[in-house]
Protein backbone atom coordinates (compact mmCIF):
# COMPACT_ATOMS: atom_id res chain seq x y z
CA UNK A 1 0.00 0.00 0.00
CA UNK A 2 1.32 3.34 -0.50
CA UNK A 3 1.24 5.78 2.36
CA UNK A 4 -1.19 3.20 4.23
CA UNK A 5 -4.16 4.40 2.31
CA UNK A 6 -4.25 4.32 -1.57
CA UNK A 7 -3.32 0.64 -2.60
CA UNK A 8 0.09 0.86 -5.18
CA UNK A 9 -0.66 -2.75 -6.73
CA UNK A 10 -2.77 -3.43 -10.16
CA UNK A 11 -1.83 -6.36 -12.52
CA UNK A 12 1.71 -7.26 -10.89
CA UNK A 13 2.23 -10.27 -8.68
CA UNK A 14 1.32 -8.99 -4.84
CA UNK A 15 4.98 -10.20 -3.06
CA UNK A 16 4.82 -12.18 0.23
CA UNK A 17 5.85 -9.65 2.06
CA UNK A 18 2.47 -7.82 1.24
CA UNK A 19 0.01 -10.81 1.72
CA UNK A 20 -2.10 -10.21 5.18
CA UNK A 21 -5.76 -11.01 5.89
CA UNK A 22 -7.92 -14.50 6.73
CA UNK A 23 -10.42 -15.99 4.31
CA UNK A 24 -12.69 -15.03 6.83
CA UNK A 25 -12.69 -11.62 4.71
CA UNK A 26 -13.56 -13.62 1.70
CA UNK A 27 -17.14 -14.29 2.97
CA UNK A 28 -17.81 -10.67 4.78
CA UNK A 29 -16.76 -9.23 1.03
CA UNK A 30 -18.66 -11.42 -0.72
CA UNK A 31 -21.95 -12.04 1.90
CA UNK A 32 -21.70 -7.90 2.08
CA UNK A 33 -21.58 -7.58 -1.76
CA UNK A 34 -25.03 -10.07 -2.43
CA UNK A 35 -26.76 -8.40 0.14
CA UNK A 36 -28.21 -5.96 -2.26
CA UNK A 37 -31.04 -4.75 -3.83
CA UNK A 38 -29.65 -5.85 -7.34
CA UNK A 39 -30.06 -8.96 -5.98
CA UNK A 40 -33.90 -9.19 -4.67
CA UNK A 41 -34.53 -8.08 -8.49
CA UNK A 42 -32.66 -11.22 -9.71
CA UNK A 43 -35.34 -13.21 -6.98
CA UNK A 44 -38.27 -11.27 -8.21
CA UNK A 45 -37.58 -11.78 -11.85
CA UNK A 46 -38.20 -15.86 -11.30
CA UNK A 47 -41.13 -14.96 -10.15
CA UNK A 48 -42.43 -12.18 -12.74
CA UNK A 49 -41.95 -14.64 -15.27
CA UNK A 50 -43.94 -17.10 -14.01
CA UNK A 51 -42.69 -19.08 -11.69
CA UNK A 52 -44.49 -20.04 -7.95
CA UNK A 53 -42.93 -18.97 -5.20
CA UNK A 54 -41.66 -21.60 -3.70
CA UNK A 55 -40.29 -23.12 -6.59
CA UNK A 56 -38.79 -20.31 -7.43
CA UNK A 57 -36.76 -20.30 -4.29
CA UNK A 58 -35.89 -23.87 -4.77
CA UNK A 59 -34.30 -23.00 -7.85
CA UNK A 60 -32.43 -20.14 -6.97
CA UNK A 61 -30.94 -22.00 -4.19
CA UNK A 62 -30.16 -24.73 -6.81
CA UNK A 63 -28.67 -22.05 -9.25
CA UNK A 64 -26.82 -20.44 -6.51
CA UNK A 65 -25.40 -23.93 -4.98
CA UNK A 66 -24.36 -24.65 -8.80
CA UNK A 67 -23.09 -21.36 -9.62
CA UNK A 68 -21.37 -20.56 -6.25
CA UNK A 69 -19.40 -23.54 -6.84
CA UNK A 70 -17.39 -22.66 -10.20
CA UNK A 71 -17.42 -18.68 -8.59
CA UNK A 72 -15.47 -20.28 -5.48
CA UNK A 73 -12.96 -22.60 -7.61
CA UNK A 74 -11.37 -19.22 -9.23
CA UNK A 75 -11.48 -17.60 -5.73
CA UNK A 76 -9.28 -20.61 -4.62
CA UNK A 77 -6.65 -19.69 -7.02
CA UNK A 78 -6.16 -15.92 -5.14
CA UNK A 79 -3.58 -16.74 -2.80
CA UNK A 80 -1.51 -18.91 -4.79
CA UNK A 81 -1.04 -17.13 -8.06
CA UNK A 82 -1.42 -13.38 -6.14
CA UNK A 83 -2.55 -12.23 -9.86
CA UNK A 84 -5.63 -10.69 -10.65
CA UNK A 85 -8.01 -12.90 -12.77
CA UNK A 86 -8.40 -12.32 -15.73
CA UNK A 87 -3.95 -11.63 -16.11
CA UNK A 88 -4.07 -15.91 -14.93
CA UNK A 89 -6.52 -16.33 -18.28
CA UNK A 90 -3.55 -15.65 -20.48
CA UNK A 91 -2.43 -19.06 -19.44
CA UNK A 92 -5.37 -20.30 -21.29
CA UNK A 93 -5.74 -17.90 -24.12
CA UNK A 94 -2.45 -16.49 -24.62
CA UNK A 95 -1.36 -12.86 -23.73
CA UNK A 96 -3.11 -11.46 -26.69
CA UNK A 97 -5.88 -13.97 -26.88
CA UNK A 98 -7.01 -13.11 -23.69
CA UNK A 99 -8.30 -9.65 -24.76
CA UNK A 100 -11.09 -11.11 -26.69
CA UNK A 101 -13.10 -12.27 -23.08
CA UNK A 102 -11.25 -9.46 -21.21
CA UNK A 103 -13.53 -6.93 -23.45
CA UNK A 104 -16.43 -8.71 -22.61
CA UNK A 105 -15.70 -8.59 -19.42
CA UNK A 106 -15.51 -4.67 -19.29
CA UNK A 107 -19.28 -4.61 -20.84
CA UNK A 108 -20.25 -6.85 -18.00
CA UNK A 109 -19.14 -4.80 -15.13
CA UNK A 110 -20.39 -1.76 -16.83
CA UNK A 111 -23.66 -3.39 -17.25
CA UNK A 112 -23.82 -4.12 -13.65
CA UNK A 113 -22.29 -1.18 -12.44
CA UNK A 114 -25.23 1.02 -14.29
CA UNK A 115 -28.09 -1.05 -13.57
CA UNK A 116 -26.87 -1.03 -10.06
CA UNK A 117 -26.29 2.65 -10.02
CA UNK A 118 -30.11 2.87 -11.20
CA UNK A 119 -31.40 1.45 -7.92
CA UNK A 120 -29.10 3.15 -5.59
CA UNK A 121 -29.68 6.59 -6.78
CA UNK A 122 -33.28 6.35 -6.53
CA UNK A 123 -32.57 5.18 -3.06
CA UNK A 124 -29.95 8.23 -2.70
CA UNK A 125 -32.60 10.39 -3.59
CA UNK A 126 -34.86 9.24 -1.06
CA UNK A 127 -32.58 9.84 1.67
CA UNK A 128 -32.00 13.12 0.15
CA UNK A 129 -35.66 13.99 -0.62
CA UNK A 130 -34.34 14.95 -4.06
CA UNK A 131 -36.59 14.07 -7.18
CA UNK A 132 -34.04 14.40 -10.18
CA UNK A 133 -32.80 10.77 -11.09
CA UNK A 134 -29.43 12.05 -12.22
CA UNK A 135 -28.46 13.45 -8.47
CA UNK A 136 -28.79 10.11 -6.84
CA UNK A 137 -26.62 8.56 -9.42
CA UNK A 138 -23.97 11.17 -9.69
CA UNK A 139 -23.62 11.16 -5.87
CA UNK A 140 -23.61 7.16 -6.22
CA UNK A 141 -20.94 7.11 -8.48
CA UNK A 142 -19.13 9.44 -6.80
CA UNK A 143 -19.10 7.67 -3.50
CA UNK A 144 -18.25 4.30 -5.84
CA UNK A 145 -15.12 6.39 -7.38
CA UNK A 146 -13.56 7.21 -3.90
CA UNK A 147 -13.91 3.51 -2.60
CA UNK A 148 -12.63 1.76 -5.54
CA UNK A 149 -9.68 3.87 -5.88
CA UNK A 150 -8.76 3.68 -2.48
CA UNK A 151 -8.48 -0.02 -3.32
CA UNK A 152 -8.35 -3.63 -2.21
CA UNK A 153 -8.16 -2.49 1.68
CA UNK A 154 -11.08 -0.25 1.48
CA UNK A 155 -13.48 -2.60 -0.42
CA UNK A 156 -12.84 -5.33 1.95
CA UNK A 157 -13.66 -2.24 4.96
CA UNK A 158 -16.92 -1.70 3.20
CA UNK A 159 -17.66 -5.42 2.98
CA UNK A 160 -17.93 -6.28 6.40
CA UNK A 161 -19.55 -2.76 6.94
CA UNK A 162 -22.44 -3.90 4.05
CA UNK A 163 -22.43 -7.62 6.43
CA UNK A 164 -23.62 -5.79 9.30
CA UNK A 165 -25.83 -3.75 7.56
CA UNK A 166 -27.39 -6.14 5.68
CA UNK A 167 -28.38 -8.54 8.17
CA UNK A 168 -29.88 -6.46 10.29
CA UNK A 169 -31.60 -4.14 7.30
CA UNK A 170 -32.94 -7.45 5.47
CA UNK A 171 -33.70 -9.40 9.00
CA UNK A 172 -36.02 -6.62 9.73
CA UNK A 173 -37.34 -6.40 5.62
CA UNK A 174 -38.13 -10.21 6.35
CA UNK A 175 -40.19 -10.00 9.65
CA UNK A 176 -41.95 -7.06 8.29
CA UNK A 177 -43.03 -9.22 5.15
CA UNK A 178 -44.42 -11.72 7.58
CA UNK A 179 -46.38 -9.26 9.55
CA UNK A 180 -47.92 -7.42 6.72
CA UNK A 181 -48.26 -10.78 3.92
CA UNK A 182 -49.68 -14.13 4.50
CA UNK A 183 -46.57 -15.47 3.32
CA UNK A 184 -47.65 -19.40 2.96
CA UNK A 185 -50.80 -18.09 1.26
CA UNK A 186 -48.10 -17.69 -1.77
CA UNK A 187 -46.61 -21.00 -2.33
CA UNK A 188 -48.65 -22.95 -4.73
CA UNK A 189 -50.30 -20.07 -6.07
CA UNK A 190 -49.07 -20.78 -9.27
CA UNK A 191 -48.20 -24.50 -10.82
CA UNK A 192 -45.34 -26.12 -11.08
CA UNK A 193 -43.18 -25.85 -14.86
CA UNK A 194 -40.17 -26.82 -15.79
CA UNK A 195 -39.70 -23.67 -17.76
CA UNK A 196 -40.54 -21.33 -15.61
CA UNK A 197 -37.86 -23.66 -13.04
CA UNK A 198 -35.04 -23.79 -14.98
CA UNK A 199 -35.53 -20.18 -15.68
CA UNK A 200 -34.94 -19.41 -11.76
CA UNK A 201 -31.92 -21.76 -11.76
CA UNK A 202 -30.44 -20.04 -14.18
CA UNK A 203 -30.86 -16.73 -13.00
CA UNK A 204 -29.28 -17.96 -9.45
CA UNK A 205 -26.35 -19.59 -11.52
CA UNK A 206 -25.77 -16.63 -13.72
CA UNK A 207 -25.91 -14.24 -10.75
CA UNK A 208 -22.70 -15.97 -9.35
CA UNK A 209 -20.98 -16.83 -12.88
CA UNK A 210 -20.66 -13.25 -13.53
CA UNK A 211 -18.22 -12.80 -10.51
CA UNK A 212 -15.89 -15.49 -12.25
CA UNK A 213 -13.47 -12.96 -13.75
CA UNK A 214 -12.67 -10.84 -11.03
CA UNK A 215 -13.43 -13.07 -7.99
CA UNK A 216 -9.53 -13.44 -7.03
CA UNK A 217 -8.89 -9.76 -7.49
CA UNK A 218 -9.86 -9.91 -3.87
CA UNK A 219 -8.22 -13.31 -2.40
CA UNK A 220 -4.75 -12.22 -4.17
CA UNK A 221 -3.53 -10.92 -1.48
CA UNK A 222 -4.38 -13.08 1.58
CA UNK A 223 -1.20 -15.36 2.51
CA UNK A 224 0.55 -17.95 -0.19
CA UNK A 225 0.09 -21.02 1.99
CA UNK A 226 -3.65 -19.79 2.59
CA UNK A 227 -5.64 -23.49 2.21
CA UNK A 228 -7.17 -23.73 -1.25
CA UNK A 229 -10.26 -25.64 0.81
CA UNK A 230 -10.44 -23.00 3.40
CA UNK A 231 -11.03 -20.07 0.57
CA UNK A 232 -13.20 -21.76 -1.42
CA UNK A 233 -15.64 -22.05 1.57
CA UNK A 234 -15.41 -19.14 3.08
CA UNK A 235 -16.25 -17.65 -0.86
CA UNK A 236 -18.70 -20.02 -1.56
CA UNK A 237 -20.42 -19.39 1.58
CA UNK A 238 -20.52 -15.68 1.59
CA UNK A 239 -21.91 -15.58 -1.41
CA UNK A 240 -24.54 -17.99 -1.66
CA UNK A 241 -25.74 -17.18 1.70
CA UNK A 242 -25.86 -13.98 0.59
CA UNK A 243 -27.66 -13.95 -2.48
CA UNK A 244 -29.82 -16.54 -1.79
CA UNK A 245 -30.86 -14.67 1.31
CA UNK A 246 -31.34 -11.10 -1.03
CA UNK A 247 -33.13 -13.59 -4.06
CA UNK A 248 -35.66 -15.37 -1.45
CA UNK A 249 -36.89 -11.60 0.09
CA UNK A 250 -37.23 -10.93 -3.98
CA UNK A 251 -39.33 -13.29 -4.50
CA UNK A 252 -41.50 -13.23 -2.12
CA UNK A 253 -42.00 -9.61 -2.64
CA UNK A 254 -42.67 -9.89 -5.98
CA UNK A 255 -45.74 -12.76 -5.21
CA UNK A 256 -47.50 -10.55 -2.54
CA UNK A 257 -46.43 -6.86 -3.25
CA UNK A 258 -48.33 -5.94 -6.39
CA UNK A 259 -46.32 -2.52 -5.63
CA UNK A 260 -42.81 -4.08 -5.70
CA UNK A 261 -42.38 -4.48 -9.57
CA UNK A 262 -43.03 -0.41 -10.33
CA UNK A 263 -40.81 0.58 -7.96
CA UNK A 264 -38.14 -1.87 -6.30
CA UNK A 265 -36.70 0.84 -4.33
CA UNK A 266 -39.69 2.35 -3.54
CA UNK A 267 -41.96 -0.91 -2.57
CA UNK A 268 -38.81 -1.94 0.09
CA UNK A 269 -38.70 1.48 1.60
CA UNK A 270 -42.65 1.41 2.12
CA UNK A 271 -42.24 -1.98 3.56
CA UNK A 272 -40.06 -1.12 6.52
CA UNK A 273 -43.16 0.92 7.82
CA UNK A 274 -42.41 4.83 9.37
CA UNK A 275 -40.49 6.79 7.49
CA UNK A 276 -37.52 7.33 9.78
CA UNK A 277 -36.45 3.88 9.31
CA UNK A 278 -37.99 3.67 5.69
CA UNK A 279 -34.72 6.26 5.34
CA UNK A 280 -32.77 3.43 7.80
CA UNK A 281 -33.52 0.80 5.02
CA UNK A 282 -32.62 3.02 1.85
CA UNK A 283 -29.19 3.51 3.92
CA UNK A 284 -28.90 0.00 3.96
CA UNK A 285 -29.73 0.03 0.16
CA UNK A 286 -26.75 2.09 -0.78
CA UNK A 287 -24.81 0.52 1.77
CA UNK A 288 -25.14 -3.09 -0.02
CA UNK A 289 -25.00 -1.47 -3.78
CA UNK A 290 -22.02 0.51 -2.61
CA UNK A 291 -20.34 -2.84 -2.20
CA UNK A 292 -20.73 -4.53 -4.91
CA UNK A 293 -20.17 -1.45 -7.24
CA UNK A 294 -16.64 -1.27 -5.79
CA UNK A 295 -16.32 -4.72 -6.83
CA UNK A 296 -17.60 -4.03 -10.32
CA UNK A 297 -15.16 -0.97 -10.84
CA UNK A 298 -12.46 -1.69 -9.55
CA UNK A 299 -12.53 -5.07 -10.99
CA UNK A 300 -13.46 -3.22 -14.49
CA UNK A 301 -10.54 -1.08 -14.33
CA UNK A 302 -8.32 -3.93 -13.57
CA UNK A 303 -9.44 -5.45 -16.49
CA UNK A 304 -9.02 -2.34 -18.94
CA UNK A 305 -5.34 -2.30 -17.32
CA UNK A 306 -4.67 -5.96 -18.13
CA UNK A 307 -5.83 -5.39 -22.10
CA UNK A 308 -3.78 -2.33 -22.35
CA UNK A 309 -0.97 -4.07 -21.27
CA UNK A 310 -1.00 -6.59 -23.69
CA UNK A 311 0.05 -4.36 -26.11
CA UNK A 312 2.39 -2.05 -24.01
CA UNK A 313 3.85 -4.92 -22.40
CA UNK A 314 3.37 -3.30 -18.88
CA UNK A 315 3.64 -5.37 -16.37
CA UNK A 316 2.03 -2.85 -13.04
CA UNK A 317 0.59 0.62 -13.23
CA UNK A 318 1.35 3.85 -10.88
CA UNK A 319 -1.57 4.63 -8.29
CA UNK A 320 -2.51 7.77 -10.25
CA UNK A 321 -2.94 5.59 -13.60
CA UNK A 322 -5.50 2.81 -11.93
CA UNK A 323 -6.98 5.88 -10.23
CA UNK A 324 -7.75 7.71 -13.67
CA UNK A 325 -9.32 4.58 -15.58
CA UNK A 326 -11.33 3.95 -12.37
CA UNK A 327 -12.92 7.22 -13.29
CA UNK A 328 -13.38 7.33 -16.35
CA UNK A 329 -14.80 3.33 -16.13
CA UNK A 330 -17.32 4.77 -13.46
CA UNK A 331 -18.00 8.16 -15.77
CA UNK A 332 -19.07 6.13 -18.29
CA UNK A 333 -21.18 3.84 -16.14
CA UNK A 334 -22.74 6.75 -14.37
CA UNK A 335 -23.92 8.14 -17.92
CA UNK A 336 -25.64 4.79 -18.77
CA UNK A 337 -27.55 4.61 -15.46
CA UNK A 338 -28.69 8.53 -16.26
CA UNK A 339 -29.61 7.69 -19.89
CA UNK A 340 -31.02 3.86 -19.95
CA UNK A 341 -33.09 3.28 -16.98
CA UNK A 342 -36.45 2.16 -18.70
CA UNK A 343 -37.85 -1.25 -18.91
CA UNK A 344 -35.26 -1.85 -15.73
CA UNK A 345 -36.62 -5.37 -14.88
CA UNK A 346 -37.18 -6.47 -18.15
CA UNK A 347 -33.55 -5.56 -19.59
CA UNK A 348 -31.76 -6.51 -16.89
CA UNK A 349 -33.09 -10.25 -17.37
CA UNK A 350 -32.05 -10.27 -20.90
CA UNK A 351 -28.48 -8.75 -19.64
CA UNK A 352 -27.62 -11.61 -16.88
CA UNK A 353 -29.16 -14.32 -19.75
CA UNK A 354 -26.69 -12.95 -22.25
CA UNK A 355 -23.72 -12.51 -20.02
CA UNK A 356 -24.05 -16.23 -19.00
CA UNK A 357 -23.80 -17.19 -22.39
CA UNK A 358 -20.28 -14.87 -22.77
CA UNK A 359 -19.03 -16.68 -19.16
CA UNK A 360 -19.79 -20.12 -19.03
CA UNK A 361 -17.39 -20.92 -21.67
CA UNK A 362 -14.35 -18.38 -20.33
CA UNK A 363 -15.10 -20.32 -16.45
CA UNK A 364 -15.37 -23.88 -18.55
CA UNK A 365 -11.36 -23.43 -19.79
CA UNK A 366 -9.73 -21.22 -17.31
CA UNK A 367 -11.21 -24.21 -14.52
CA UNK A 368 -10.33 -26.74 -16.59
CA UNK A 369 -7.17 -25.88 -17.52
CA UNK A 370 -5.67 -24.76 -13.83
CA UNK A 371 -7.42 -27.36 -11.65
CA UNK A 372 -7.20 -30.66 -14.31
CA UNK A 373 -4.45 -29.70 -16.76
CA UNK A 374 -1.88 -27.45 -15.70
CA UNK A 375 -2.61 -29.15 -11.82
CA UNK A 376 -1.83 -25.34 -10.38
CA UNK A 377 1.20 -24.71 -11.71
CA UNK A 378 1.96 -21.30 -13.81
CA UNK A 379 4.63 -19.87 -15.32
CA UNK A 380 3.56 -16.22 -13.78
CA UNK A 381 6.52 -14.18 -15.35
CA UNK A 382 5.37 -15.58 -19.20
CA UNK A 383 1.98 -14.59 -18.35
CA UNK A 384 3.41 -10.48 -19.17
CA UNK A 385 5.69 -11.82 -22.69
CA UNK A 386 3.69 -13.07 -25.85
CA UNK A 387 7.05 -14.37 -26.97
CA UNK A 388 7.00 -16.83 -23.97
CA UNK A 389 5.66 -20.11 -22.96
CA UNK A 390 1.90 -19.20 -23.53
CA UNK A 391 2.36 -16.81 -27.03
CA UNK A 392 -0.11 -14.47 -28.02
CA UNK A 393 -2.40 -16.63 -29.30
CA UNK A 394 -3.72 -19.63 -28.04
CA UNK A 395 -6.34 -21.40 -30.73
CA UNK A 396 -7.43 -24.02 -29.39
CA UNK A 397 -8.81 -21.93 -26.07
CA UNK A 398 -10.70 -19.68 -28.34
CA UNK A 399 -11.82 -21.47 -30.52
CA UNK A 400 -13.30 -23.89 -28.05
CA UNK A 401 -14.38 -20.27 -25.96
CA UNK A 402 -16.13 -19.44 -29.84
CA UNK A 403 -17.51 -23.31 -29.91
CA UNK A 404 -19.12 -23.00 -26.16
CA UNK A 405 -21.16 -19.89 -27.03
CA UNK A 406 -21.94 -20.96 -30.37
CA UNK A 407 -23.49 -24.14 -28.48
CA UNK A 408 -25.81 -22.24 -26.47
CA UNK A 409 -27.52 -20.16 -29.32
CA UNK A 410 -30.02 -23.10 -29.63
CA UNK A 411 -30.81 -23.13 -26.28
CA UNK A 412 -31.32 -19.75 -25.43
CA UNK A 413 -34.58 -18.09 -24.32
CA UNK A 414 -34.04 -14.40 -24.86
CA UNK A 415 -36.55 -11.61 -25.34
CA UNK A 416 -35.24 -10.79 -29.21
CA UNK A 417 -34.41 -14.66 -30.12
CA UNK A 418 -35.68 -17.77 -28.95
CA UNK A 419 -33.56 -20.98 -30.08
CA UNK A 420 -35.41 -23.56 -32.07
CA UNK A 421 -34.45 -26.31 -29.09
CA UNK A 422 -35.72 -24.35 -26.62
CA UNK A 423 -39.20 -24.41 -27.78
CA UNK A 424 -39.24 -28.03 -27.59
CA UNK A 425 -38.24 -27.91 -23.98
CA UNK A 426 -41.28 -25.84 -23.12
CA UNK A 427 -39.27 -22.46 -23.16
CA UNK A 428 -36.67 -23.31 -20.71
CA UNK A 429 -33.51 -21.85 -20.64
CA UNK A 430 -30.09 -24.41 -20.70
CA UNK A 431 -27.76 -22.53 -22.47
CA UNK A 432 -25.59 -22.33 -19.59
CA UNK A 433 -25.53 -25.40 -18.85
CA UNK A 434 -24.99 -26.76 -22.37
CA UNK A 435 -21.74 -23.85 -23.07
CA UNK A 436 -20.16 -25.51 -19.45
CA UNK A 437 -20.21 -28.99 -20.25
CA UNK A 438 -19.37 -28.62 -23.63
CA UNK A 439 -16.70 -26.20 -23.39
CA UNK A 440 -14.79 -28.18 -21.01
CA UNK A 441 -15.16 -31.49 -23.32
CA UNK A 442 -14.10 -29.96 -26.14
CA UNK A 443 -11.03 -28.05 -24.29
CA UNK A 444 -9.97 -30.49 -22.22
CA UNK A 445 -8.52 -33.75 -24.58
CA UNK A 446 -7.27 -31.00 -27.56
CA UNK A 447 -5.26 -28.54 -24.58
CA UNK A 448 -3.60 -31.58 -22.81
CA UNK A 449 -1.98 -32.39 -26.17
CA UNK A 450 -1.20 -29.25 -27.44
CA UNK A 451 -0.36 -27.56 -23.48
CA UNK A 452 3.24 -27.62 -22.06
CA UNK A 453 2.55 -26.08 -18.18
CA UNK A 454 5.84 -25.83 -15.98
CA UNK A 455 7.09 -28.57 -13.26
CA UNK A 456 6.19 -26.37 -10.53
CA UNK A 457 5.03 -23.13 -10.16
CA UNK A 458 7.04 -20.06 -11.44
CA UNK A 459 7.61 -16.72 -9.95
CA UNK A 460 8.77 -13.53 -10.62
Amino acid sequence: MSNGVIERRSIDVVPDSERHGTPISQFTLWFGANMQVTAVVDGALAVVFGADALWAIIGLLIGNVLGGIVMALHSAQGPRLGLPQMISSRAQFGVYGAVVPLVLVVVMYLGFAATGTVLAGQAVNKILHVDDAAIGIIVFGVLTAVVATLGYRWIHRLGRIATVCGVIGFTYLGIRLLVTVDVGALFGAKPFTWATFLLAISLGAGWQLTFGPYVADYSRYLPRDTPERTTFLATFLGSVIGSQWSMTLGALVAAGGAGFLANQVGYLGSLAGPSAVGVLIYLVIVIGKLAVNCLNAYGGSMTILTTVSAFTRTAAFRPAVRAAYTSAFLLVSVLIAIFASADFLDNFKNFVLVLLMVFTPWSAINLTDYYLISRERVDVPALYDPAGRYGGWNLVALGSYFLGIAAQIPFLAQKLYTGPLTDKLGGADISWLVGLTLTAAVYYPLARRTTTPPEQMIYP
